[in-house]
């Protein structure tokens, strides 16, 4: 039949051979081919009954091969994979799971760098520098033995170290007023807590307060007048008459009603008074002023901010305000600064930090989300965000190397609270004592207890020279914190390496910076403090109820870094 004759319908044409009469025994041959408009495709593979195609492509010696639709190969492949054995079954379903996760992730990050890609040129965070604390616990002079000079009258710093901070005042001089970059020292010991500073009144004036992420309530010491203050960094706040806020703002009522002694009975001014962890106080009242924060990209805001006029401090505090002028509260409160900024709709929600793990120590923090990396954090989700304003999470478990600590209480689920207000960190009864259990076997190593030294409660004298805790990496093992999943291999860790739970003391000891926790909050909290928290960039995100952390280069922040190297010539 001619090609133009084939019917219009035709799909496929089938040719069947009868075998010659003399030899019967090859059988038929059956070939089909389709017909198609497509050239690359004129036909496809012949296709023949079983028991004819046995006959002719096979030896007769031979097995036929049975032809099955795709279903039924599919159906025997996952047949043949089950009675293989349970080894070949998990291993299938593990790559499964592998590659699901692994797609869950690399669509999570790629939507999370376009989301923040779009934010790019957004300017809604501020960026805080932070301070050391020259001249506290027992160090004379500081700024020499750093070698550093300071001149307060200009805010400017002459430095022969670390040259990532001359790079980042540089750099953003020029786009950012003076006064709100800084550079950057301080550190746990012997500094004992990080600061940064607010510009509050008008017109400004700079005012250095320490970071507290336990803390409710921002106040700063003032004359109003002052009963007992310290000397402090700079002269007392002086609030003007009508700044000081009456008991009817709702600020009034969220401050009091966490206080020991309830409401006061002051219908002219709201009182607060508000006790912390180590017995210390600050009483005051509340006043609205001033505040200026000037964003990393140059554009300045003013607003009101709500904060504590300190007039009556006691306890170790004072000791603390030797050189700052009061605390800057960074809870998940209402009255705490990061919520007054997100209620106003300046920023994001968010609070971040970033404490350096270097011997010179300093660090930064940050209000808004545009220093959130774009990838690499670990998250973790807040627990109770309904009934307290701490920054915790659940615990699950916690390791010394391979030992596992234990948490307290039946259930075995813990909690951890992020406490930038606390210098070191503090565990539950029963993992403090089957840490301090597993660190016997450092006498092993000519590590012997020292109860002369008064640094800390457990110190150790080697028989070798120590200069810093990276000589006793190798005696030492990293503390593990397990959040997220009973399966320690699907969980989210939280690494604390030697330098994260030891310190060297004036004595040149070894010196442990965890610490018993039974008599801090309820005692059944493990209180990460800024010891265990250097060397992370840490992150509260409170518009999605999580705390996220990866380890990080705290001089500059990744952002900033990259606008340095694409601008070289401004750092010069």
């Amino acid at each position: 039949m001619e090609e133009d004759q084939l019917p219009k319908n035709v799909q496929g044409v089938v040719i069947i051979s009868l075998p010659p009469p003399d030899k019967p025994s090859l059988g038929k041959t059956i070939t089909a081919f389709t017909v198609t408009d497509d050239d690359s495709s004129p036909f496809q593979d012949s296709v023949m009954p079983n028991e004819d195609r046995s006959r002719i492509d096979t030896p007769e010696t031979d097995p036929p091969i049975p032809s099955y639709p795709p279903e039924h190969r599919l159906q025997f492949s996952f047949r043949r994979l089950l009675f293989r054995g349970p080894t070949k079954l998990f291993s299938f379903f593990a790559i499964i799971l592998f590659a699901l996760f692994l797609y869950g992730s690399v669509c999570s990050q790629t939507h999370l760098e376009f989301r923040n890609s779009e934010r790019e040129d957004q300017t809604d965070s501020f960026f805080f520098p932070l301070f050391p604390k020259f001249g506290i616990l027992g160090q004379q002079d500081v700024k020499l033995k750093l070698d550093k000079i300071v001149d307060v009258q200009r805010e400017n710093l002459v430095s022969q170290g670390s040259n990532d901070i001359n790079k980042l005042v540089a750099s953003r001089v020029a786009a950012v007023d003076s006064s709100s970059i800084f550079p950057v020292r301080g550190t746990v010991y012997p500094d004992g807590l990080y600061f940064t500073y607010l510009l509050v009144g008008n017109p400004p004036k700079r005012y250095f307060v320490d970071m507290d992420t336990g803390s409710d309530l921002t106040w700063i010491q003032c004359d109003a007048p002052c009963r007992s203050c310290a000397k402090g960094a700079h002269l007392l706040y002086k609030p003007a008459r009508g700044s000081i806020l009456p008991p009817t703002e709702s600020l009034c009522t969220d401050v009091q009603k966490n206080q020991r002694h309830g409401n006061h009975d002051n219908f002219q001014q709201c009182d607060y008074e508000i006790e912390y962890a180590d017995h210390s106080s600050s009483m005051g009242v509340l006043v609205r002023d001033h505040l200026d924060l000037v964003t990393t990209n140059g554009s300045k805001a003013t607003l009101n901010l709500v904060f504590g006029c300190g007039y009556d401090q006691e306890g170790l505090l004072l000791n603390t305000l030797a050189k700052t002028d009061g605390i800057m509260g960074l809870s998940r409160a209402k009255v705490s600064l990061p919520f007054q900024l997100a209620s106003k709709g300046i920023i994001k929600n968010v609070v971040g930090h970033c404490l350096s793990d270097h011997e010179a120590g300093g660090g930064y923090m940050f209000l808004g989300d545009d220093f959130v990396p774009f990838w690499g954090m670990t998250w973790a989700p807040m627990a109770n965000v309904l009934t307290t304003d701490l920054y915790q999470t659940e615990i699950l478990g916690i390791r010394y190397g391979n030992s596992l600590l234990g948490l307290n209480g039946p259930s075995k689920v813990g909690k951890v609270v992020f406490d930038t207000g606390s210098s070191y960190t503090y565990f539950t009864k029963e993992a403090y004592l089957n840490l301090i259990t597993s660190l016997e076997e450092v006498s092993e190593f000519g590590l012997v207890r020292d109860e002369s030294d008064a640094t800390l409660p457990i110190c150790w004298r080697p028989n070798f020279v120590v200069r810093s805790v990276k000589d006793v990496n190798h005696i030492f093992k990293t503390l593990t914190l397990k959040f997220g999943s009973k399966w320690w291999i699907l969980s989210t860790l939280f690494h604390i390496p030697p330098e994260g739970y030891l310190i060297i003391s004036s004595k040149r000891n070894v010196c442990l910076a965890i610490l018993d926790g039974s008599d801090v909050h309820d005692g059944s909290s493990i209180i990460l403090g800024d010891v265990s928290l250097r060397g992370y960039m840490v992150v509260y995100d409170n518009e999605n109820h999580r705390i996220g952390w990866e380890r990080a280069n705290c001089a500059v922040p990744r952002r900033l870094r990259k606008s340095q190297n694409s601008k070289p010539n401004s750092m010069r």
